[in-house]
């Protein structure tokens, strides 16, 4: 452990922010992450400009991430509060609860048919343009941004926090959310944005792969299994994105969707290459999608407990 901390301490804790976060949801106003944006905002509109943009968005990073993550470290350091501190910090990134309330919505509205309100709510969750989008278009957004996101926003955090802490926690989220913000192939920040992107890229390697396997271990059937591995292997490496194509391919094949394929961003269409194989995703889909992240994080935190537990019984709880 990087944090110090034992093994069943940090099995305790994640046990206590996922917890929290099912219990309370992300904060309704005033959320840390709400008001990191707007600081990058404000470092991107002082330093993207002018020459050497790949060395001002890499000066850019470390300016919005690393005092925030030494804050995190020195508060979670202190004797008193470290507990509560590195509990807060996991529960204010991660984000189980949030896919659920944001995801959950769209298939409903598509079960009642209300399309507006469906194409609505997916402008919410997805950067894709949702104004023209049919049901199925969004029920296959709302999938992949569920099954991607499990990662980013759960597994991610999950994988960090039992190496880190909780500032091993808020600097991978942080940095998933200059990704977010600063990773576009667009001439705003196609240099700028790239050292964000690269960074979220290393950060991100380990948890897609692990959250892959997840997926392939909890689809319902062999069948299914064989299916989301092979997709992963195969699917994977035309995807754009090395952590999300693995991630989407493997849950794609486990639910049996046909996933990918176009997509409209700022009135462009584009071919993206296929993910999963089966039929096209419908509104029920995203029920199945959202199981599936659930499922997968009871898994680790299971793996955590059990893993917490063992060490409890043989002294680790005095490491």
């Amino acid at each position: 452990m990087l944090t110090g901390l034992s093994v069943p301490h940090v099995a305790l804790m994640v046990l206590a922010g996922v917890i929290l976060d099912l219990l309370l949801g992300e904060l309704p106003r005033w959320h840390p992450l709400a008001g990191f944006g707007r600081w990058a905002d404000v470092v991107e509109r002082c330093l993207n400009r002018g020459q050497h943009r790949f060395g001002r968005g890499l000066l850019a990073w470390m300016l919005a991430v690393l005092p925030l993550a030494a804050l995190a470290y020195w508060v979670a350091g202190n004797a008193r509060i470290g507990f509560a501190a590195h509990v807060v910090l996991l529960y204010f990134c991660i984000g189980l609860r949030s896919l659920r309330d944001h995801n959950l919505p769209i298939s409903q509205a598509l079960r009642q048919e209300d399309l507006a309100r469906a194409r609505l709510l997916t402008s919410r969750v997805v950067s894709r343009d949702t104004r023209q989008a049919g049901a199925s278009d969004l029920a296959k957004a709302s999938t992949e941004s569920l099954l991607e996101n499990g990662n980013d926003a759960v597994f991610g955090t999950l994988f960090w926090f039992a190496f880190a802490g909780g500032p091993g926690a808020l600097l991978f989220r942080l940095a998933n959310t200059l990704d977010a913000m600063w990773g576009y192939r667009t001439p705003r920040f196609l240099d700028y944005g790239c050292a964000a992107a690269r960074i979220d890229d290393a950060l991100n390697w380990v948890p897609a792969r692990l959250t892959a396997l997840s997926y392939v271990v909890l689809a319902a059937t062999l069948a299914d299994k064989r299916r989301a591995w092979r997709c992963w292997r195969r699917q994977a490496p035309a995807w754009a994105s090395p952590n999300a194509g693995p991630v989407m391919a493997s849950g794609a094949g486990a639910l049996g969707l046909a996933l990918g394929g176009a997509a409209v961003y700022d009135g462009v269409t584009e071919q993206r290459p296929v993910l999963g194989t089966g039929r096209p995703a419908q509104g029920e889909d995203i029920v199945r999608a959202w199981r599936l992240v659930a499922a997968a994080t009871a898994l680790w935190v299971a793996i955590m407990a059990l893993i917490g537990a063992l060490s409890f019984f043989t002294g680790g709880m005095h490491a």
